[in-house]
This record gives structure tokens, sequence and C-alpha cells, in this order.
């Protein structure tokens, strides 16, 4: 299954028209937003249907990080070069020092997060466990969705927390993901451990986040969007023992001679650790409600960039291919361009918005791109091209997402879709 949300927006943007945008006071630097109808350069997904629609937009949530932040389209700084054409259907790309968000594609729509939901699930309990503690698995943390990702404990099996980081992180195991939410939960177990996410993804800021499993396996009511993503790996990359973990390429689980378990080895399923200069770690994830979604990092020049996306197709890259051209497309990009920043943890709680509501929110100096002083007046911008690489596309795009627009809508309507062959990423 997949994210809904994008067929909303592209109805939209098929019906109506598309005006200049004025600039927003207190970005940096006035931002440009794509004129064409299609909101992102991404191919249609297949019709699926949801268990329930996303909560109603927030407006106070979509200004999290700067007002230019708050669109279902295109934003990139002014004098950047057009971003790849990428199939997902919302992504950010953010730098995880100085937290400046470069640039994204519908960075506040909500999504499915499938198993990238796991990099919540390690921002909330690294810091709760010990990583040299052995625990028992039980029956409990084995039970995940057949044929989903699991990295091969075994029920009764004596394990180092650190080894099931290392099952979590390098081969997606759901099992692993039950496990530590449930010894970092406390007295609630697992369901304490998914409510300790939520905490945690309210703490780092990420508003549009909410957790119902602690694996990214499918749940009514489990969202994300492309910018909390960002929030949530900017947290765990934050962190030492993350940093380890995500860029192991392989580790031995060891062997339960009294369940007569042999040991075995497992490697890591992030293909950008082995396929591009200077990646420090990330996270793949794949739902047929979901679709592939994907983070990752790398270094280049003493600069640590993050990309994160949701809802994208394999057609002719996967998801990791997929952030990989948008790392480059952010490498590519001045040291100073931005059109909003990624909130420290703890930041909106300490700026409760004024009154005024939402906009008064977006406003606020801790909550922008940008910080405004004294005489800062809201700048007048116009609508312009992202680039002639995306222009040259627009029309025959276009086109092409009214017929699939219309052929999902029939399908929506009438029973099961029918949806083509997918490849998971180990999820």
């Amino acid at each position: 299954m997949r994210t809904w949300g994008p067929f909303v927006a592209l109805a939209a943007a098929l019906l109506v028209p598309v005006s200049a945008t004025p600039a927003v006071a207190g970005v940096r630097t006035p931002a440009r937003r794509l004129p064409s109808a299609p909101p992102c350069p991404n191919v249609p997904p297949p019709a699926t249907r949801p268990p329930q629609p996303p909560p109603t937009p927030d407006p106070a949530a979509r200004a999290v990080g700067g007002p230019a932040l708050d669109t279902a389209g295109l934003i990139v700084p002014p004098a950047s070069s057009a971003p790849p054409a990428v199939t997902a259907t919302s992504w950010v790309v953010a730098d995880l020092d100085s937290g400046a968000v470069l640039g994204g594609c519908g960075p506040h729509e909500y999504a499915v997060p499938a198993s990238v939901q796991k990099l919540l699930l390690a921002a909330t309990m690294l810091p709760r466990l010990d990583p040299d503690r052995e625990v028992t698995v039980t029956a409990g943390d084995l039970a995940v969705e057949p044929g989903s990702s699991a990295v091969g404990l075994v029920e009764g099996g004596r394990y180092r927390i650190e080894t099931i980081w290392l099952g979590l992180l390098l081969r997606s195991g759901n099992e692993a993901a039950n496990a530590l939410a449930r010894l970092g939960g406390g007295p609630d177990g697992l369901t304490g451990g998914v409510r300790a996410m939520n905490e945690e993804a309210h703490r780092l800021g990420a508003r549009q986040t909410h957790a119902v499993t602690p694996s990214g396996l499918d749940g009514p009511g489990q969202f994300t969007s492309a910018y909390d993503l960002g929030l949530i790996a900017r947290a765990c990359f934050a962190n030492p023992a993350f940093r380890r973990y995500a860029a192991t390429r392989t580790a031995q689980i060891p062997a339960q001679p009294p369940l007569r378990k042999k040991a075995f080895a497992i490697s890591n399923d992030n293909m950008l650790l082995d396929q591009y200069p200077g990646a420090i770690g990330g996270k793949t994830g794949f739902t047929d409600l979901a679709r592939h979604t994907y983070v990752g990092a790398a270094e280049r020049g003493g600069r640590r960039l993050v990309v994160t996306l949701l809802g994208a197709e394999v057609t002719a890259q996967r998801g990791w291919q997929q952030g990989a051209a948008l790392l480059d497309w952010g490498f590519a990009q001045p040291r100073d361009a931005s059109v909003g920043r990624l909130v420290e943890p703890g930041e909106l709680d300490r700026t409760a918005p004024p009154a005024g509501g939402a906009s008064a929110l977006a406003g606020h100096a801790d909550l922008r791109g940008g910080a405004s002083g004294p005489g800062t007046t809201p700048g007048a911008g116009v609508t312009v091209a992202v680039g002639a690489v995306l222009t040259a596309g627009g029309a025959l795009l276009l086109a092409r997402r009214r017929r699939h627009a219309a052929a999902a809508a029939a399908a929506m309507s009438t029973g099961p879709v029918l949806r083509e062959p997918e490849i998971p990423e180990q999820d």
C-alpha cells in the first residue's frame, strides 16, 4: 500500500491554477516553487486503499522549520540547480550539523514510514538500553507479519542488546524492533516502548509523526513526513553508537547451543555504504502501503548531509539510488543554501505559539529557516521555473499524471487494484 496524500495534492494541482507566491519574511533567502501543475517531479503511484485517512493538516505543524516549507510542491534556494526527478512523493535534503534544509518536495506532506520508523526507535531507545546487557527473546518479540523482514533471532535465545541493535539496523529485523521496544518500554513493555517513541518524536519537533508499531510495519494511524524524518535522523546521527551500528558492514549473530542454533553472519542492506563515497549510514524501508522509503547520510568535504524520501517507486532506480542522486544535488549547493531548518530537540516546547495561531507560529524567529531582526520586512518574490530539465519534461509528466490519476480513481471506485511487481529493499 502507499501514501494517499499525493493523490489529493495531484488533484488540486490539476484543477487549480498556480499563481505567483510572495517570498516569506524571515527566511534567509527567498525560495522558489515549481509553477507547473504536478507538485513534485515523480512517477504516479499505483492505486491503493489506506487503512484510514491521514490527519487533518495542521498549519502550525506544516510551518515547523520555516514557512517556506509549507508546500506540497518543490522548494529550493533561488540560485540552485534543478534537483533530480525522483519517484518519491516527498523528500528533504538537510545538513546534519547546521540543521539547514537545502531543499525538499512536499516536506510536510503526511506519508507512511515503513522500516525507516526504526530510526525513531533507535533515537528513543539507544540512550535507555545498556548495549552489554544480555536479554532473552520472547515469543511476543517474534510475533511479526509473516514474510516480513527478520534477522533470525529465536525464542528463548540469549543475546546482547548490541547484537539486537545490529540485527535491527543491518537487516531491518522486525523481531529485533519488538524486543528493543519491549525492553525499553518499562512496565508496559512493547506498548510502553511505542508510547516512548511518540514522546520522543514530540520532543524532537516531529509533530507529524505518530508510531503505532516499533518496526514500521503498517498500522492504522501511523504517519510521518520527510521533514520529521530529517529531525529523527539528525538525532540518530548525533549518537556515536548509532553511527557505529549504521556504518557496520557485517556482524555475527551468536550460536544458541541450548536451542541447537548455529551462529550466522548478517550484512548491511543499505547499499549506499558500498556504492556512495563518504556514506555514513541510513535505513531502507518498504511496505505495500508505504512503498519504498529511505534515509541516507554521507560526508563530503567536511560537510554531512542527510536525505529522506517517502513513497518512492522502483522504476529505473532503487530508493537508495534516488537518495544518492539527491545527496549529489545537495553537495553541489552552496554551503549557505537554505530554505528552512531542522528545529532543535525541545525547541517547540520552549517556544509556545503567541496569540495569532499558525501564522504567528510560522513567523516566530525560533522556527524559521533564518533569524530576523528589527526592520525585517516581507519581501516580494515571483514564482519561477525550477530549471530547464524539469520544464522540458513538465508537459509530458502532466499528461501522464492525468492519465494515471483518472485510472487510479476508476480503479478505487470499482474494487481491488492490480499492482505492478515490486522489489522490496529487504523490508
